[in-house]
């Protein structure tokens, strides 16, 4: 296996403060449980959602060759973990495609799920979904 790219992030802060790209960017982050959320700064919940949109959106663009406009959107929510203890991600992935019907959307999907390596890595988790949905859902 060769190692196309590889990334290296270092915190030291914790949830709030910063988390540092290594030869790159500073990341403020602030715990959206915190009491003084900063609005500039992310998160993990966004972090995760931003990975995964970015990657299915990415592969289903792919896999059309840029033949129709997708969109996806995540939805991530930090719930009590059942059973405890602390807390689990909830998390949901929609992807849409311009003038596919539902079947196409789904095939789609499976496809872009097989093939996406944050999809690989959610794989199997319990708190995970992806479902297709209609283009207007997403647009704008």
């Amino acid at each position: 296996m060769s190692v196309r790219y590889r990334t290296e992030i270092i915190n030291t802060d914790g949830a709030d403060g910063w988390s540092r790209v290594v030869g790159g960017m500073d990341v403020p982050v602030s715990s959206p449980l915190g009491t003084d959320l900063d609005p500039a700064a992310s998160n993990p919940e966004q972090l995760l959602a931003l990975a995964w949109a970015t990657c299915l959106n990415a592969t289903a663009q792919v896999l059309l060759s840029g033949a129709a406009r997708t969109a996806v959107r995540v939805e991530v929510a930090l719930v009590d973990a059942d059973p405890g203890p602390g807390f689990e991600f909830q998390v949901d992935a929609y992807l849409s495609l311009e003038g596919g019907s539902t079947a196409e959307t789904e095939a789609l999907l499976a496809a872009a799920e097989a093939r996406c390596p944050v999809s690989k890595l959610l794989r199997g988790a319990t708190t995970v979904r992806a479902h297709a949905e209609a283009f207007a859902a997403v647009a704008g």
